[in-house]
């Protein structure tokens, strides 16, 4: 994968750890139940996000003769 796309995942993958843990930290602080669900809304559309960057960045590696 290239430089600026590993960077990208990893950029995502770490937004989607941050945004779990509010998520898990709300929900165990019996917070706003419709926080906690937003948030794990949130998370699951970066993990898709995060996904289909990962498919392209490995798509256009072996493309270019990396794989």
């Amino acid at each position: 994968m290239s430089g600026g796309f590993f960077f990208f995942a990893l950029i995502i993958m770490v937004a989607v750890v941050a945004v779990l843990l509010v998520g898990l930290r709300n929900l165990m602080r019996n917070g706003d139940g419709n926080f906690s669900n937003k948030m794990m809304q949130l998370r699951v559309f970066l993990q898709f996000i995060a996904v289909v960057v990962i498919v392209i960045g490995i798509y256009i590696a072996r493309s270019n003769g990396a794989g």
